[in-house]
């Protein structure tokens, strides 16, 4: 495999639609379009293990893992932050709008095992803590690396906060935090949700949302790169799928950072300038902040290397590349 190294676009009508000029987002919001599954239960570990796409009987205590869930034919379902509670339970960070059929489809496999399942959304709920001024608020609590897990009280519940990867702004890391508990332990200020989504999007990792199901083997939106696939793992749903794209180098799709001067949409359809007739890409997730316009989209490969891109049509928007936080293979055509 040849490794290519991606150019992001350099010019100051890119830098300004991608917000390097604009102010960090700081604060803090409850996540309402975030949900919470909780699986209980002697077999929880061994039922999970047997359908996400990453280790889960290997998930210590103090750490959370990026996993997906997958149809039968590779294709994303959900995406879940995982990580254990302080009674040991397991809880699964996912997308609101997708919580219930994914429950409802999990929950059909748990058969005999001991395992129960259910929405823990309101008894855990979510909030988004962005930039030094969102970690104030966990004060000594706040996790150090991604995807260490720190458990504290808070307005005198359990509480446990989740850190995520950063997402670069201007040169600056921006850390975020997934924080689970009915109240925050110090106030913060408010932080927009487009903002979150904002710098959801130039983390370079994935959601899954209610417009992106079954659109995409876990490759094509890098899951594998943030930590999200265990390919020394037993079998899961669609696991010969995903491990015959990364071993075969049929893939011929990946996912970048982009910016424009209007709004995406996750499910959105994006084209290049080379074949108009038909979509280069997808829209994965996206969010707007200090109006600055950002998305993490799935493209072919081809697509990336050179000419324009284009949003929602052949003559829509045009979208400037941007920059990964992590460096990626290519494979050339």
């Amino acid at each position: 495999m040849i490794i290519v190294a991606m150019q992001p676009s350099t010019s100051s009508a890119a830098a300004n639609a991608s917000g390097a000029d604009a102010p960090v987002p700081q604060g803090a919001l409850r996540l309402d379009d975030w949900g919470v599954i909780r699986a209980r239960g002697e077999d929880a570990a061994t039922f999970l293990q047997g359908q996400l796409t990453n280790d889960v009987l290997g998930l210590g205590a103090g750490e959370a893992r990026l996993a997906g869930y997958c149809s039968a034919k590779g294709r994303l379902l959900a995406t879940f932050v995982v990580w254990r509670d302080a009674a040991g339970d397991f809880l699964l960070a996912c997308s609101a709008d997708l919580l219930a059929p994914t429950l409802k489809r999990l929950s059909m496999f748990v058969l005999r095992a001991k395992c129960k399942l259910s929405d823990a959304s309101t008894e855990v709920p979510l909030w988004g803590l962005a930039g030094e001024a969102g970690l104030a608020a966990l004060g000594q609590a706040a996790p150090p690396r991604a995807w260490a897990v720190v458990s504290l009280t808070a307005a005198g519940q359990a509480a446990q906060a989740v850190r995520l990867p950063d997402a670069p702004v201007g040169g600056i890391a921006v850390p975020r935090v997934l924080f689970a508990g009915l109240a925050l332990p110090s106030p913060a200020p408010a932080l927009e949700a487009c903002a979150w989504q904002w710098l959801e999007a130039k983390s370079g990792t994935a959601r899954i949302v209610a417009a992106t199901v079954e659109q995409f083997v876990p490759q094509m939106v890098n899951l594998e790169l943030v930590g999200g696939v265990n390919f020394q793992k037993g079998c899961y749903p669609g696991q010969e799928v995903v491990a015959r794209s990364q071993y075969r180098g049929t893939l011929k799709r990946r996912a970048f950072v982009v910016s424009g001067s209007e709004g995406l949409r996750p499910g959105q359809e994006v084209f290049h300038e080379a074949d108009p007739g038909q979509p280069a890409g997808m829209v994965v997730l996206a969010g707007a902040h200090a109006g600055a316009f950002a998305g993490l989209v799935e493209l072919k490969l081809a697509a990336a290397e050179g000419g324009t891109l284009h949003l929602g049509r052949a003559d829509g928007t045009p979208l400037a590349l941007g920059t990964l936080p992590y460096s990626m293979p290519m494979q050339e055509a």
